[in-house]
């Protein structure tokens, strides 16, 4: 991808980030011939984690024109992913294609499906600049309602240069240069402090061989209740594996580890142990020691919001706006849907569909409604995780997880962001079960194998509610006091293209993209 000659001193729309996010608003907006320039610090395929994807994604990029591309260019076919969430019951399984046969997703190299999409941007005419870091926004001034005006830059050679913007998308990813250095409005949630290791393996099995179901990727819970274990298979021949732990007790299992054995390589074989179907999976394979980085890697999973996602003339997107546990795959949905929604209140702003204030409030209320759309099912499944021998999510005399996972599926495979309203009702429903995964009942101490002590199925803890943003914390007051809810509690994670917040709607349409009032 040859890049324009030099960074411009002004420009419409800048976007810090290359990844899902970034090149996903870039394109949306280069198609709306709006002069865009996206400035990524690192110099694409580059690597990165978190391969598996939601049945969403091709809604997505069929909106670009990027659709086909994905479809040729060879990555695993997902129909569909398997969730065992305790010893006792069979696992649950959401079936992409059970209700559509095309409505498959696939397992992706990111390296290169990122490149994917920022080419894919570059080609619908934004100028794209890598391996250039923007070190610095500036705004007009102090107040609530100051909005940046520009932005220092270095790049890989060491020089250095300003650009000027009429608005800005801060996508950089979970260093959130907007968020983190100018806004100081990222709140994290302590109940999903979590530590991800993982690596890669050749030569493994295959979840469900012969049957429709046939290499979808399985996610295990942790039988010490600690965590849970990924298993992805990929184009490339290799398996994605790893495991994701509370950090507390991640750091006290390491602690424990012998000195002259403790490599992060044996922590993540012994806690690979605690998730016996991966290892059935894993069967003869061998881990892979890649030339180009260590055999097993580590990253902090923790998850966080902020009480705001916008403001005069900026967006965040993606990860620089919030961050969910990865459980159920959300990380590129929820990327790719605030991108679009950042894109399109910018698109009605500049044309004077609505206010700029009414044009930030809502990319605000909506990304804050995707968050917690998928706060819930995460922290459900969590509990029942953490409450293994308790049937959190399914009645006593039941030993699936069947009908868990179909109300969870309008949620977890993201028709909820891209179908019509016909699911409003199911979406209704999906929270409706969720509920009775936080009514209280007699808690319980559950000690794990490393001492560690996790509370069972006792009522939401405050600590499970601190960092959420405002709508956040009354879907979960109000689950804790009713149990249940109607649908205009929910008007707000309603599907994208029906949400309505302040008599608003999103006009999801090539040439006229933006925001109508309805």
């Amino acid at each position: 991808m040859s890049e324009p000659a030099a960074i411009p001193e002004h420009v419409e729309v800048l976007i810090i980030g290359g990844g899902p996010a970034g090149s996903y608003a870039a394109s949306c907006l280069a198609r709306e011939n709006i002069q865009t320039c996206v400035i990524e610090a690192e110099k694409f395929p580059r690597y990165h984690v978190g391969e598996s994807m939601m049945a969403a994604l091709r809604h997505f990029l069929r909106f670009i024109d990027l659709e086909q591309g994905f479809e040729t260019h060879g990555f695993n076919r997902k129909n569909g992913a398997a969730f065992k969430l305790n010893r006792e019951n069979r696992e649950g399984y959401t079936d992409f294609v059970s209700h559509d046969k095309g409505n498959y997703s696939w397992n992706l190299l990111r390296e290169e499906s990122d490149h994917l999409m920022l080419r894919h941007a570059a080609t619908s005419g934004a100028l794209v600049f890598e391996e250039t870091r923007v070190t610095e926004v500036h705004f007009d001034g102090t107040e609530p309602d100051s909005r940046p005006i520009s932005a220092n830059w270095r790049n890989k050679q060491g020089k250095i240069g300003k650009i000027s913007f009429n608005w800005l998308i801060d996508a950089s990813g979970r260093a959130g240069i907007v968020s983190s250095k100018n806004l100081h409005n990222r709140k994290f949630n302590q109940s999903l402090k979590n530590i991800a290791t993982w690596g890669y393996w050749r030569g493994t099995g295959i979840y469900s061989p012969t049957t429709p179901r046939a290499g979808s990727p399985w996610f295990e819970a942790l039988t010490d209740e600690s965590g849970w274990a990924w298993f992805i298979p990929l184009h490339n021949g290799t398996t994605s594996v790893g495991v994701v732990m509370n950090q507390e007790v991640s750091n006290q299992k390491k602690l424990r580890m012998p000195k002259e054995n403790n490599s992060l390589t044996t922590f993540y074989h012994e806690q690979l142990q605690l998730a016996p179907d991966v290892i059935t999976l894993i069967g003869e394979g061998t881990l892979v020691k890649d030339a180009d980085g260590p055999p097993v890697r580590s990253a902090s999973d923790y998850s966080y919001s902020a009480t705001s996602y916008g403001g005069s003339h900026f967006r965040l997107a993606g990860d620089a706006a919030a961050f969910i546990d990865p459980f159920f795959s959300s990380g590129v949905h929820l990327a790719i849907t605030s991108g679009l929604s950042a894109a399109a209140t910018i698109c009605a702003s500049i044309r004077g569909d609505c206010t700029e204030a009414e044009a930030h409030r809502w990319h605000t209320t909506k990304v804050a409604a995707s968050y917690t759309r998928f706060l819930v099912v995460v922290l459900a499944a969590y509990r029942q995780m953490h409450a293994q021998e308790h049937p959190v999510l399914s009645d006593v005399d039941e030993k699936n997880f069947d009908r868990a996972f179909e109300h969870f599926r309008p949620i977890i495979q993201g028709h909820s962001d891209v179908a019509t309203s016909k699911h409003a009702e199911e979406l209704r429903q999906t929270i409706d079960f969720c509920a009775h995964a936080f009514e209280p009942s007699e808690p319980e101490p559950s000690p794990t194998a490393n001492g560690a002590t996790f509370k069972k199925v006792g009522p939401i803890e405050d600590k499970e509610l601190s960092g959420l943003d405002a709508d956040s914390k009354r879907v979960f007051n109000e689950l804790t006091v009713r149990g249940s809810m109607n649908n205009s509690d929910f008007e707000h994670i309603d599907n994208l293209l029906s949400d309505r917040f302040d008599g608003i709607r999103l006009r999801l349409s090539h040439g006229s993209l933006g925001l109508e009032k309805v």
